[in-house]
Formats: C-alpha cells, sequence, structure tokens
C-alpha cells in the first residue's frame, strides 16, 4: 500500500513538473547610479536605512567595506532584493563632473542630476563620473584633473566659482571644460577648450535700464552679486564708460544731466524699510531696480505698495525668475515689475523629465545652463544635431533675453508703451 502512494505521489508531482524547470531568460538587474556628491560615512548610511532611504543607501553602500556587520548584511539583502548589477562602463561616451561641493552647495547635486537627465533622454551608451573637491585651490583642483585624465574622461562639466575657473585657466589642462556658473566676460582667456554657459547680467541690465526713468533706485543686498550689479548698473544708467587701464569709470559728456541714481544697502535681516520709504518724495516717478533675492524683493515690493509710493516700474535681473515670486508677492504688489530672463529655449521632453527627478531647469539657470553645455558637448562627441539652438561665440553661450512680468499666475511678454499701442492699433 506504501508503494502505491508512493507511485501516486510520483505520478501527481510529475504534471506539475513543468512549473518548475529553469528559465534560460536571465532575470531582470536594477542599476543605481550614484547622484550625491557628498561623502557618506557609516553613520549617515544608518540614517538613511532608519528613514527608508533604500537606494540612497544602496547608491554609496554598494562600492565599500563596512566595520558595521548590521551595515554588511543590509546591504546584502537589498542588492540579493533588488538584484542588483555592476553598471557597465561604455567608452562611446564619458563625460566627468568637477564638483567643489562645499563651494557650491546644492547645486553639487543639481548639475550633476541636469546632466544624468539629459544623457539618459538622448538614448546614447555613457559614462558619468562626479569628482569631488574640497576647495578650489590649484592644488586641489590639479589633483582631480590628474584622475579626471588618468580615467581617460576628456569633457568636463565644471561648476565653479569665479575663484576656481580662475585657477583651472591658470592650470591649462588640456581637457574640454565647460563653466555654467561663469561668464567669459568675468575672465580673461583666449583657450579654445574651456567653454563658458553663465547668463550675462550686462547685457540683461542694459535690456532693463531701457525702461528706466529717473531716479533709478537701487535696492541691492551684500552679496557679491548684488553689489556687482549695482555699481554696473548705476554707471550703465548714468552713461558711464569703463577705463581699462585705470579701471575707473569715466562721465560721458553726452549723459543727461538729468539723471539720477539713489542706492539702498538691504542688510539681510533688515525687515522694515519705513526710514527708506515714509514720506519719501525722492521716490516719486521713481524706477525701482531689485538686486536682492526673491524673498527680500518681495518684502521691498510690498512695502512699496505700504507707502504709497507712486513707481513708474520695478525693474530685475534673473535673479528674480522664480515661480516662487508668483505666491509671496500679491498682484498689486508686482503689476508694475519687469523681469530679464535668459532661460527662452524649452525642450519639454528633457524639463518634464527633470521635474520627475525634482530637478527644476525651466527656472533654474544654472541647471539651465549645465544642460545647454551637455547639449553642446553632446553634439561634439557624437556629430549629432543639438537640441538648444543657443548661439555659441569665442566659446561663450549667448543666450538671448526677453522681458517679461509677472502676471495672474504665470510669466507673460512685456510689451513697452509704445509696443502696446501698436498692437491695439
Amino acid at each position: 500500500m506504501t508503494r502505491k502512494i508512493f507511485s501516486f505521489l510520483l505520478f501527481s508531482l510529475s504534471l506539475f513538473g513543468a512549473s518548475f524547470l529553469t528559465s534560460n531568460i536571465p532575470l531582470p538587474k536594477t542599476y543605481i547610479l550614484d547622484l550625491e556628491p557628498y561623502p557618506c560615512n557609516e553613520k549617515c548610511l544608518q540614517n538613511y536605512i532608519k528613514h527608508e532611504r533604500i537606494f540612497s543607501f544602496l547608491a554609496k553602500a554598494t562600492k565599500r567595506s563596512f566595520n558595521s556587520s548590521e551595515l554588511q548584511d543590509a546591504r546584502n539583502i537589498y542588492i540579493s532584493v533588488f538584484n542588483l548589477g555592476s553598471m557597465v562602463i561604455t567608452k562611446d561616451l564619458k563625460i566627468a563632473m568637477l564638483l567643489p561641493y562645499k563651494n557650491i552647495g546644492k547645486y553639487a547635486t543639481t548639475t550633476t542630476q541636469s546632466v544624468f537627465t539629459y544623457l539618459l533622454t538622448r538614448n546614447n551608451n555613457f559614462e558619468l563620473k562626479s569628482f569631488s573637491i574640497d576647495n578650489e585651490s590649484k592644488e586641489e583642483i590639479q589633483k582631480a584633473l590628474d584622475e579626471i585624465k588618468k580615467e581617460g574622461f576628456y569633457y568636463v562639466i565644471a561648476p565653479m566659482t569665479l575663484t576656481g575657473a580662475q585657477n583651472i585657466i591658470a592650470l591649462d589642462p588640456q581637457l574640454r571644460i565647460y563653466f555654467p556658473t561663469i561668464n567669459k566676460n568675468d575672465c580673461n582667456t583666449s583657450s579654445e577648450d574651456l567653454y563658458f554657459g553663465a547668463i550675462d547680467y550686462k547685457a540683461q541690465s542694459k535690456a532693463l535700464l531701457k525702461e528706466a526713468t529717473s531716479p533709478l533706485v537701487i535696492f541691492y543686498d551684500n552679496s557679491s552679486i548684488g553689489r556687482k550689479l549695482s555699481t554696473l548698473q548705476e554707471n550703465l544708467y548714468l552713461n558711464k564708460t569703463l577705463d581699462i587701464d585705470t579701471m575707473l569709470f569715466e562721465q560721458n559728456e553726452s549723459a543727461q544731466e538729468e539723471k539720477r541714481v539713489i542706492k539702498y544697502a538691504i542688510a539681510s535681516r533688515t525687515t522694515n524699510l519705513e526710514r527708506e520709504l515714509k514720506k519719501n518724495s525722492k521716490l516719486e516717478g521713481a524706477s525701482i531696480m531689485l538686486d536682492t533675492p526673491l524673498v527680500k524683493s518681495g518684502m521691498i515690493m510690498s512695502q512699496l505698495t505700504l507707502y504709497d509710493i507712486n513707481i513708474t516700474n520695478t525693474l530685475s535681473t534673473q535673479i528674480n525668475y522664480d515661480p516662487l515670486l508668483l505666491s509671496i508677492t500679491q498682484y498689486e504688489d508686482r503689476k508694475k515689475m519687469i523681469i530679464a530672463n535668459s532661460i527662452t529655449k524649452e525642450n519639454k521632453v528633457l524639463t518634464q523629465t527633470n521635474a520627475l527627478l525634482e530637478n527644476d531647469i525651466k527656472y533654474d539657470w544654472i541647471n539651465y545652463t549645465t544642460t545647454i553645455g551637455i547639449d553642446y558637448f553632446f553634439s561634439l562627441i557624437t556629430k549629432q544635431p543639438r537640441e538648444y539652438d543657443i548661439p555659441i561665440v569665442e566659446n561663450q553661450m549667448i543666450y538671448p533675453i526677453e522681458l517679461i512680468q509677472p502676471s495672474y499666475a504665470r510669466f507673460v511678454k512685456y510689451y513697452p508703451i509704445s509696443e502696446e499701442s501698436e498692437l491695439l492699433h
């Protein structure tokens, strides 16, 4: 009887045997890229696990050893669960990111994401690697450049400060390097290997000052960009020219005598402008130039309304082109505002793909110029057409400038009064 039951069981199992055959098709593998330029120690990794940021943990933990057996076990389990594979290195397209992460803050991450997203959407094999440096000294930069060359990278995206860019110029590394954060007008170089992508604040200021009336009232903060813009705009408006030999501004004799400039330096903690605005008849009919960060600009505009200052318009460069402006200000406060904008070309696929990764190339000009740069390098390497038809003159990207206004719920094109009259007729 036992033999019959055993025989029956074997027969029953044979009916279902096909369900347990091993397939020759390999299971799909998961690949995780480490896009964070910041180092992560074991305490940092434990924090990732604690907050269930598993993929952030794996991105940092895949290629390292641990003192903690707990982290070692966690890594092995997750590698098994997600069937992680090793990224295949390709020589088709190699891009290096040179990142002084302590100097550029969040842009160490967002510029890397911008480059990664662009390459991902082009459906081309690529290798993207970040080289982080602690500071922008020549010695630190030279070590990173040596490593970049050693690993066979010849195209580099480098979101540096002006100091870092100038040190690279001095080192003359014989690599093709693109600076999304630097305008060539701020550097002295004729190198054919160095490319510059930052927007032109001087050109934007010139476009805005065509809409200005006297007096021009400049509010600026104590940042380097605030001080630089306020001085530049004052001298452009008063039609002064720069003597290169003496570095002194000289008054042009043809300048209109009635033009006046009033400047207010606004400290970071200042929240009340009563002293500057209340019953200040000098501001009547003025054009207000805001060389201040977004929140500070919103405060200034609201207090111009509060103290009933009858101004002609409010002007600003790219620094206040941000959708947050529409939510932190009242329409009444911003209705006379004109902004110079150089983010004029949009690729919807890239914009939306970046948005999915919580990265902004629609309003953030550094991420946008980074995308322009990788697009240019991609075209140089692959000979494929560029996605963005931004002209490049003497290795500097030349962006169109449009004047726009923050309307009720979006930014709209600005039309000078003369053009509005023509449109109505």
